[in-house]
């Protein structure tokens, strides 16, 4: 299963889910994560799985659809954002199915990182966290 990683490490409130990803891909290791910029032209899966900041929430959360999205001002390409973007690829029918595991900027690493492993746990089939150095799932 691929999992797309999107934000902006250089933007704390945008920062989150790279500062997530080392933890992750070692919780996951069946998981490719892989960052996606939306400046650059990528692959899209039939269903999208991905991670990103979402302003406006209290706990990490899962979303399927783009409907709960505001669009953001666009003042310039910098302002381009995921929503926008997928959205985008929506209307142009490339994007089919999508799953958005959002995460509030504002909670703790520690809190942002339970919510997005057991959301990964509980949502995606497979994806159970493993230990790393004995290969049984955690109790």
């Amino acid at each position: 299963m691929i999992v797309f990683v999107f934000g902006n490490p250089d933007i704390a409130e945008d920062s989150l889910p790279f500062r997530l990803l080392p933890k992750l891909k070692e919780l996951f290791p069946g998981i490719d994560f892989q960052v996606k910029d939306t400046n650059e032209d990528w692959d899209i899966p039939e269903e999208m799985i991905a991670i990103d900041a979402v302003a406006g929430l209290d706990r990490v959360a899962v979303f399927d659809n783009l409907s709960g999205f505001e669009n953001t001002p666009r003042l310039t390409l910098h302002d381009f954002d995921l929503g926008l973007y997928l959205k985008y690829l929506q209307k142009l029918g490339r994007l089919k199915k999508i799953k958005i595991i959002g995460i509030p900027p504002t909670i703790s690493e520690a809190a942002a990182l339970r919510g997005v492993s057991a959301l990964l746990t509980s949502q995606f089939s497979g994806s159970a966290p493993h230990s790393s150095y004995t290969g049984h799932r955690p109790g």
